[in-house]
């Protein structure tokens, strides 16, 4: 019996806003959606051209306030060929929210305030 990752999911309050955090953040892409006949919920799988694992980002039409994300300790993590350059970036965002030099790894939030951890190839 073997079990792989499939997918993260996350719930966004404005999907476009998201999509584009992630795109411009980690160069994630569309890879399908799912949209309710009625309209009630949009699926949206992103995925980086470098692995099979997908984000999912859910957007409920009737959702009305901030999602509570409790002390935000669960997390995703990517790793990058170019931690000095993605730092730089991220910085220049204005989305970093922790960086941590002794352990080498920073995080970043996206418009919901959910984490990403940054850290370098070599960990």
């Amino acid at each position: 019996m073997k079990f792989s990752f499939a997918h993260n999911n996350i719930n966004v309050k404005d999907l476009d806003k998201s999509l584009a955090f992630y795109k411009d953040a980690l160069f994630l892409e569309e890879s399908r959606r799912k949209e309710a006949e009625d309209g009630s919920f949009i699926l949206v799988y992103l995925k980086s051209p470098y692995t099979e694992h997908e984000l999912e980002l859910t957007w409920l039409r009737d959702w009305d306030r901030p999602y509570n994300l409790g002390d935000n300790e669960i997390h995703l993590a990517f790793r990058t060929d170019d931690y000095e350059g993605a730092l730089k970036k991220h910085k220049e965002m204005g989305v970093v929210v922790y960086e941590n030099e002794g352990m080498g790894i920073y995080f970043i939030a996206d418009p919901d305030g959910y984490w990403t951890e940054i850290i370098p190839n070599r960990m």
